[in-house]
């Protein structure tokens, strides 16, 4: 029964001769998992499948995490699978989401390095059962109801439609010996607490609630494509091609739909998240979409949400500081293309005397009159004490409030060209010119970002 359920699995992907890796911890689920396809992959029309067993060492258990190791590799090499495994950072954090992250980042590096075409994880119907539950405690919403995904990017769940009950009275019949985790008895993680306590209980009230919460889940993926046929007609509009949010398109949209883009964009920004935060952050975004000068709100201890009238935005800290700035100064000497900051900025000569026409100063591409300026200049980003004689005005302004008036995001100020001479800003690439340099008759040189 099961084996046939794999193989209708391999042929739904078209996976049949691929190259899998298997996310292998040694438990039942994913033992079960490997022991089936050691069955199929001696099957004539299987020959050409390739799996790979990866085993991640969280390092939290020390010798015993090293026994297990060692039981996977052996059962691997009885199977004629290779084995692969990894020993986790002393750097990762000790939590739940903390593991799942580095577990999973354990995989895509397999999934390089062996060339593979799908990662199986062993993920069972009870998993399931247990993560909408998990889900609808925190609040997640319809999308949270859907439960775990059968397939997600390059990650196949071909057990997810297997109960745990199942799985094990497979191993017990193959007489395997899977590895028992003693962390899975440790109900200070939520997963466990749930598994061990809450649904024991829930099973008093209905002894089919793992069936009712998949029955749930089923549920909320019909739904949920419903909405998505709407969304999906909308969706390119809001979201520009960083992923990000457009604030013009997002201002038009109904609160619910408002609510729903952002539960897609925490997830995109892979952030855990309950309706709570979600309904904060939705209230900040309200708060500041129509500011010229917007402000942030903190998504995490590291990475902050930025919301303006122009831009919605995660950005990794709240601001960088100046003394610290995003490349060396550049002296500017001469006629020619000066590497500065990732970039290439070229100085030349204006020749086409007869072709010019006022450009748009805030471009990264600029005719310039530097008859009265005197080389070297300095190409550097801002510091205390930088003005600017914006070009079309009389009088100077702090640079701060020039960018204040320009709209400039305070998050990237840091990081803007300039060109410079002494605390005098001649150009700030990207925002605008000074009188010192702006063209009333003919340019002398064409300033380029590149």
């Amino acid at each position: 029964m099961l084996i046939s359920r794999i193989i209708d699995f391999l042929k739904k992907y078209e996976l049949e001769d691929k190259v899998i890796v298997v996310g292998f911890s040694g438990g039942y689920d994913s033992m079960c998992l490997l022991d089936i396809l050691s069955e199929i992959k001696n099957l004539p029309e299987y020959d050409d499948l390739k799996v790979i067993a990866a085993h991640f060492n969280h390092n939290w258990r020390g010798e015993e995490a090293l026994r297990e190791q060692e039981v996977c590799r052996l059962f691997a090499s009885s199977k004629g699978f290779e084995f692969f495994t990894k020993l986790a950072s002393g750097d990762v954090k000790k939590d739940e989401n903390s593991a799942r992250q580095a577990r999973y980042e354990f995989f895509e590096e397999c999934v390089e390095n062996f060339d593979a075409d799908a990662v199986f994880t062993a993920h069972n119907r009870d998993d399931n059962a247990e993560t909408v539950l998990y889900r609808a405690v925190k609040g997640t919403g319809l999308v949270g109801l859907k439960g775990i995904s059968e397939k997600r990017e390059c990650f196949y769940r071909p057990l997810l439609k297997t109960s745990r009950a199942e799985i094990m009275k497979y191993c017990e019949k193959h007489n395997l010996t899977p590895n028992q985790d003693s962390s899975n008895n440790n109900i200070k993680y939520c997963r466990n607490y749930i598994r061990l306590n809450i649904m024991p209980a829930l099973e008093k009230i209905n002894p089919s609630v793992k069936d009712a919460l998949n029955t749930l889940s089923e549920i909320a993926v019909s739904d949920d494509s419903i909405i998505e046929e709407y969304l999906s007609t909308i969706r390119g509009k809001v979201f520009n091609d960083n992923k990000d949010l457009i604030p013009y398109e997002y201002k038009k949209l109904s609160k619910p739909v408002k609510m729903r883009f952002l539960h897609e964009y925490i997830q995109i920004l892979e952030l855990d998240y309950d309706y709570k935060k979600i309904k904060e952050i939705y209230n900040f975004i309200e708060q500041n979409i129509d500011k010229r000068n917007g402000s942030t709100i903190s998504l995490t201890s590291a990475r902050w949400l930025y919301v303006d009238e122009k831009t919605i935005e995660e950005i990794p800290k709240r601001k960088q500081t100046s003394d610290k700035p995003a490349f060396a100064p550049i002296q500017i000497v001469k006629e020619g293309s000066y590497s500065v900051g990732g970039k290439t900025l070229v100085l030349k000569e204006y020749v086409d005397k007869d072709l010019f026409i006022f450009p748009d100063s805030t471009a990264n591409f600029v005719y310039v009159d530097l008859s009265e300026i005197k080389l070297p200049l300095t190409v550097r980003t801002r510091q205390d004490g930088d003005v600017i004689n914006p070009f079309g005005m009389t009088g100077t302004m702090k640079l701060k409030k020039y960018f204040n008036s320009k709209g400039v995001n305070r998050h990237n100020r840091d990081n803007i060209i300039l060109l410079t001479q002494d605390n005098n800003v001649l150009w700030a690439a990207g925002v605008g010119l000074s009188n010192k340099i702006g063209v009333t008759k003919t340019p002398t040189h064409v300033i380029e970002l590149l």
